[in-house]
């Protein structure tokens, strides 16, 4: 039987180092993760439904499932997590908020209103309406580990993971974090069973409550890995969260410069200028405190490098 982390108490809107430990996991166990939805567990109860907008109180929202230790985790120590599957909820949602979102009236908050949608997410589509569906496409918003000191609010990121809003991990993709307390003190949570671009209406993405099946495994971290890594059948990538965005691009592309000349020997000046030719890039999210840039290279063209 499947390891199975709940949810149930152990919800956490911070990553910390300073958390208990809710469960554990040894490297090359795969177990499951419970993950509730962005704004409160079990709020949801049927489509076309109003939430009560009380139930958002900024900073406690995205939480996240953990402290899960990872055992023998050492600060140094590359924690490797490979997305199996994932299991969504029947029921979803998605919302205009004044005051959050890529344009935010923060003077008086007023803009569109508070207008909720709870959509039906089954047979593999998000129901918009009774006309229009969406394909789902699930995705993690939160994973990390502990940061070096304190805490990372599940609102915010940094080279530590936490809200990432990256659609690139989901079933199939590899993701790694640099570990910086024994036992990693990993979280997971915030999905998604879709999200466009950008985030760009904050309580963005169809917000919905999920169920991970992952596999841990540690790895020597690379000398010059500061920010999380993926990779998938097709594709290395680097993240880079900050403000104003052009810094967060500018280190989704520095780190991808680092792991092409470590790993497949491209000398820096030449790995920057073939970004200039190849890289797949873009911001998938610009509505957290810090904005995500993620930098992509084609692992096909890259066997030509040998």
């Amino acid at each position: 039987m499947t390891h199975v982390v709940p949810k149930a108490g152990n919800i956490k809107f911070a990553l910390s180092g300073h958390e208990a430990f809710v469960d554990k996991v040894a490297p090359g166990e795969t177990f499951k993760v419970e993950c509730a939805i962005n704004i409160g567990d079990g709020i949801l109860t049927h489509p076309g439904q109003i939430p009560d907008p009380a139930l958002v109180k900024l900073p406690f929202v995205n939480g996240a499932t953990g402290p899960i230790e990872v055992e023998g985790a050492k600060a140094g120590d590359m924690l490797v997590v490979e997305i199996v599957e994932m299991e969504l909820d029947e029921l979803g949602f998605t919302a205009l908020w004044p005051g959050i979102g890529m344009f935010p009236d923060w003077v008086r908050q007023k803009e569109f209103g508070y207008q909720p949608r709870v959509m039906a997410v089954k047979d593999g589509f998000v129901h918009w309406s009774d006309t229009v569906k969406i394909p789902v496409a699930p995705m993690i918003g939160v994973m990390g580990v502990a940061p070096v000191n304190g805490a990372t609010p599940t609102v915010d990121n940094g080279p530590n993971g936490g809200n990432l809003d990256a659609q690139e991990f989901t079933p199939g993709t590899t993701a790694m974090f640099r570990v910086h307390k024994d036992g990693a003190h990993f979280f997971a949570g915030d999905c998604h069973a879709v999200q466009g671009d950008g985030e760009a209406n904050g309580m963005g993405a169809t917000e919905i409550a999920a169920v991970l099946t992952l596999k841990v495994s540690l790895k020597p971290a690379p000398e010059r890995m500061t920010w999380p890594r993926i990779e998938d059948a097709t594709h290395i990538g680097t993240i880079g969260c900050a403000r104003p965005l052009e810094d967060a691009m500018r280190i989704a592309f520095e780190e991808m410069c680092y792991w092409l000349e470590d790993d497949y020997g491209i000398p820096a000046g030449e790995a920057y200028m073939l970004l200039g030719q190849i890289a797949e890039a873009r911001c998938t999210q610009v509505v957290n405190p810090k904005y995500t840039y993620i930098c992509k290279v084609s692992k096909e063209l890259l066997k030509q490098f040998g």
